[in-house]
């Protein structure tokens, strides 16, 4: 890979950065925030809620400038979003500016999860394809461990900590902002919804000279006539990749994994740790999250998307299972170390293959709208988990909840063992024939040959 390549891929990738730390940043303030306020239960998950309820609208809607201005400009805008978020959230001075601010974080983090995994993976060889994909990811865990570590630093500057804890997050935007400015336009862009196969021809070839007319070939096959309106997404041909997205969207979040990223100090609390060593306890979730995120990144394209999903879903499935266990039976004893096992199992899995596979399973033509259609689907189970934790933790108890997680990822390895099928090592224009018009998919225990580049 060259340095071209490389430092496209982290700079786009930086936009997981914002991403991560924006979603975990909360779980440091969001105590202060309800006794400064003096916010009732009610609208203290709302508050917590409300930046997800953003990614909702940006992940519906970030498909729309993506396709009509590009990837890049459409980075670029985010990047000022998170910025005028950052800094209104930590200076506002009651709770509904705070929610209006906290609301357009949330829509660049939306936004961001559509355009940017797609630029990478439309740039990326493809055989080397899930490493860099993945390197949104990995930015989004490396995000959430130094929100963490931020907090635990900034938790001794008094009752306006928490304003320090969002607000440092301007620093990455602006230099996020900066940056972005520096990478071209996606070749499959120019070609897909410009017709723009020279500027397309200038991209590749700076990725890889050898390559290019090959890549050209499938981008010109795979091309339609310049201003035909796009195909719509919900149509018979679509329907596989539509149900795949959708569905393990869905059980990314009902694996419980952001109720645990947002109220992670909360959690460790009820398990008889004190304050103090719950938002160290946090920062321990952040490092294991990254740790285990590496090594997915490392495997990604030689496993595949599919074993690793299997051996995340197994994981995930036990370490839910015994923490369910022990809020029935109120022994706590080993819980941080389970949390960090769902954590390790959660990364090597769906988190390292989510943004990955959706920008994989489309073609050009409607690639924004189906990875719209993911990444709202996503969210819109995220904010209702985050907004509904601290209610059905209260009333249900920690065992049923956690109970209702573990039947989901049981769930989850039936559906992956039975339905899933493998992209890794594939060109994207040949994913294209090999998944659209699927209707009935076939059952595939082992990665069919195709993929085993």
């Amino acid at each position: 890979m060259n340095k071209k390549l490389i430092f496209w891929s982290i700079t786009v990738a930086l936009g997981g950065f914002l991403f991560g730390f924006d979603t975990a940043v909360i779980s440091g303030a969001e105590q202060a925030i309800q006794e400064n306020w003096q916010l009732s239960d009610g609208l203290h998950g709302l508050a917590v809620a409300i930046a997800l309820y953003g990614t909702v609208l940006g992940a519906v809607f970030g498909g729309v400038p993506a396709d009509k201005f590009g990837r890049k400009k459409t980075l670029f805008g985010l990047g000022v979003l998170y910025l005028v978020s950052a800094l209104g959230s930590a200076m506002a001075p009651e709770i509904y500016s705070f929610m209006i601010f906290r609301f357009l974080g949330g829509v660049g983090v939306g936004a961001s999860s559509v355009a940017a995994p797609m630029y990478i993976a439309e740039i990326a060889p493809s055989d080397k394809r899930g490493r860099l994909s993945a390197m949104f990811q990995f930015n989004i865990v490396a995000g959430i461990l130094i929100a963490y570590l931020s907090n635990f630093l900034l938790t001794g500057l008094g009752e306006n900590a928490w304003r320090w804890m969002l607000g440092v997050e301007g620093l990455p935007a602006l230099a996020f902002t900066i940056l972005v400015l520096f990478v071209p336009q996606s070749p499959r862009w120019l070609a897909a919804k410009k017709n723009d196969m020279e500027g397309a021809r200038a991209v590749l070839a700076q990725i890889d000279p050898a390559t290019v007319e090959e890549e050209m070939k499938c981008l010109i096959a795979t091309a339609e006539e310049p201003n035909k309106k796009a195909p719509r997404l919900f149509q018979k041909r679509f329907a596989f990749p539509v149900s795949l997205a959708f569905i393990l969207a869905v059980f990314n979040q009902i694996s419980g994994i952001n109720a645990i990223i947002y109220y992670a100090p909360r959690i460790f609390e009820m398990t008889g740790l004190g304050a103090s060593s719950a938002l160290l306890s946090s920062a321990g979730v952040g490092l294991v999250n990254l740790i285990a995120t590496i090594a997915a990144i490392a495997v990604i394209d030689r496993f595949g998307r599919r074993k690793l999903m299997l051996i995340g879903s197994v994981g995930l499935m036990t370490t839910l299972a015994l923490v369910a266990r022990a809020f029935f039976t109120q022994d706590f004893t080993g819980v941080p170390v389970l949390i960090f096992l769902f954590i390790a199992s959660f990364a090597v899995s769906q988190g390292a293959v989510l943004w990955v596979y959706l920008s994989e399973i489309f073609p050009s033509q409607v690639r924004a709208k189906g990875q719209g259609l993911g990444s709202s689907t996503h969210w819109i189970c995220a904010a209702l988990v985050a907004n509904f934790f601290p209610l059905a933790a209260n009333t249900l108890g920690g065992g049923a909840v956690f109970t209702f997680f573990a039947v989901a990822m049981a769930a989850q390895l039936v559906y992956v063992y039975t339905v899933m099928p493998e992209t890794a090592g594939v060109p994207l224009e040949e994913l294209q024939e090999r998944l659209i018009g699927r209707q009935e998919p076939e059952v595939a225990p082992v990665a069919p040959e195709w993929a085993a580049a």
